[in-house]
């Protein structure tokens, strides 16, 4: 028997008032929706001058007008918080939420809304060391009465995180280095997911993922798989096209990257073929931005013609 799929869109963020993010994240949470996705930048990237809405004061308001929805980021990096004033925030947020969130981290990238910021960006190396203290110092805060970390970026001691979530948040890493990265989700991650600019490669990054789970002795098929992915779906052949164009000019190479080849786009029927291919690798999980200015619409269509065929 297939695993269950999960379905999760973003909500808007760069450019978009309160009030739409709110209404969309309704929206997702009434049409059945599993997750609602935002990330975790300072800045619109790339270009600095961008509004958007920070990713943890989002979701603590989005986790007060929902009430079944999954809450995450893609994805926190060390360095923007204090690890141990993180999970003691997301710790509050999950009793709003009343256990829906989903701890997104990662390496983080771009280096501007660092340095702008006064946060250290050190090697890519060196984020790793900080990211797994911080995930570390995460877990102990949410399950245990004390925690204590002497580490080379972070410390903390005997450190206390009360109340205590209604559950411990599960920990989604995501990236696609394929030897440190999948080390580090094979001994902390409960779900990875890929970046959609690594969509083509999402065959090799499992492979990589599993040889690391038997270096580290655990089960791959316990570490869910989920694809980060623009999602373009219209009525017609014909809609789906002229949106496919348009969304490789917005997007350019990073979300946009191989989105005819490799992503997912169409109508409904051609959609579940898309999906359909992503679950024969291994991937259960997709974390989706619809495409356009009203993500409703294609989460309605998406909800309506879509999400049925793999709930049967």
């Amino acid at each position: 028997m297939n695993d269950p799929i999960h379905f999760g869109a973003t909500l808007p963020q760069i450019k978009r008032s309160w009030n739409e993010s709110k209404e969309a994240a309704i929206a997702f949470d009434t049409l059945g929706y599993d997750s609602a996705w935002v990330c975790d930048h300072v800045y619109g990237v790339p270009n600095p001058q961008l509004p958007i809405l920070e990713a943890w004061s989002l979701i603590s308001a989005i986790a007060a007008v929902t009430q079944k929805v999954q809450l995450g980021t893609l994805v926190t990096p060390p360095f923007f918080r204090n690890p141990a004033m993180l999970a003691k925030q997301v710790a509050t947020i999950d009793t709003i939420a009343n256990g829906r969130v989903i701890m997104g981290l990662g390496a983080g990238w771009f280096q501007p809304e660092f340095e702008a910021y006064g946060n250290p960006f050190p090697s890519l190396g060196q984020r790793m060391v900080a990211l797994e203290e911080a995930v570390q110092i995460m877990k102990g805060m949410w399950s245990e009465e004390k925690t204590t970390l002497e580490g080379k970026y972070f410390q903390v001691k005997e450190a206390i995180c009360e109340p205590k979530p209604p559950r411990r948040p599960p920990i989604l890493i995501g990236g696609t280095g394929e030897k440190v990265l999948m080390g580090l989700v094979a001994r902390h991650a409960d779900i990875w997911n890929n970046m959609a600019i690594a969509q083509a490669q999402l065959a090799q990054k499992i492979e990589a993922l599993k040889k690391r789970c038997e270096t580290f002795k655990r089960d791959p098929a316990s570490v869910q798989i989920s694809q980060q992915c623009v999602v373009i779906i219209e009525e017609t052949e014909a809609e789906a096209e002229a949106s496919l164009e348009k969304a490789g000019r917005i997007y350019g190479g990073h979300m946009g990257a191989g989105l005819r080849e490799h992503g997912i786009w169409g109508t409904p029927e051609r959609v579940i073929e898309c999906i359909e291919k992503h679950r024969e690798l291994g991937c259960t999980g997709f974390l989706m931005e619809f495409f356009g200015r009203d993500t409703r619409r294609p989460a309605e269509i998406f909800a309506e013609a879509v999400i049925p065929a793999f709930r049967k």
